[in-house]
């Protein structure tokens, strides 16, 4: 990455090329979305590097887990961390969603996830089990079978991580499905949610959500509401509303 390209997303975030770990997760998670209208919009998600750094520096988007932690793994190396892409299965109720579902990053000992929404605003310890206290819950990381580990937020099993090292593309069959399938959770309406001071807001379908010391309100907007509302929120400036199907095509 070329070295004012990593000054410029580190402006994006408030960050500078000293910020510690800790503070450049906390940082990412409240100034970038995490938003999957690039589904809804008709635009093709590509996982390359340069493309999905471009579009959270250029054009000031988020995106879903492969765009933001793959930007983030960007950053970080340019910024001389040493980092693996980690495949995850989420679970889903009882049962637990196909491999390489989610991706998240192991930087040394840490996991840090900028990509699965209400999560933890901080990084984890993979080597520690005890709880680990966080602004957003009570974390624990727990032996699982097969040498992989189970993220617990609170008691309940968030997403089942693979430690084996993975390469961006190996996530691109995963990212496609998401993109396209009716059985995709981002397939199914237009979401962007982001953490604030005291809660978190989020756009689901054309439902507004805040949650304000865990009070949850609901408010339908019209259109142009919701316009005003990605762009004063989230800092999206759309020229329409996102599609409530996805338009992807396979050109």
């Amino acid at each position: 990455m070329k070295p004012e390209v990593v000054d410029a997303y580190l402006a994006r975030i408030g960050a500078t090329r000293t910020t510690a770990l800790a503070d450049l997760q906390e940082l990412h998670l409240r100034a970038i979305p995490f938003e999957n209208l690039s589904v809804h919009l008709g635009e093709r998600i590509v996982l390359d590097e340069d493309a999905l750094v471009a579009k959270i520096v250029e054009r000031r988007r988020g995106g879903f887990c492969y765009e933001l932690n793959g930007a983030l793994a960007a950053l970080l190396r340019a910024l001389g961390h040493e980092v693996d892409l980690l495949g995850a299965r989420v679970f889903l109720g009882e049962r637990l969603s196909a491999p390489l579902e989610h991706v998240a990053l192991r930087v040394g000992s840490t996991l840090v996830d900028v990509g699965f929404g209400d999560f933890s605003l901080r990084p984890l310890r993979l080597d520690v089990r005890d709880d680990q206290h966080d602004p957003e819950g009570v974390f624990r990381v727990v032996e699982a079978p097969d040498g992989d580990l189970d993220l617990l937020q609170d008691g309940e099993p968030q997403y089942r991580l693979d430690p084996r090292p993975r390469t961006l593309a190996d996530f691109g069959p995963t990212c496609w499905y998401q993109q396209t399938s009716p059985d995709s959770h981002f397939t199914r309406k237009p979401l962007a949610s982001m953490p604030t001071a005291k809660g978190r807001v989020t756009i689901s379908g054309s439902t507004l959500i805040t949650t304000e010391a865990g009070r949850r309100t609901e408010r339908q907007l019209t259109d142009a509401e919701a316009l005003d509302a990605y762009r004063g929120l989230f800092g999206i400036g759309l020229d329409a509303v996102p599609s409530k199907a996805p338009q992807v095509t396979s050109d």
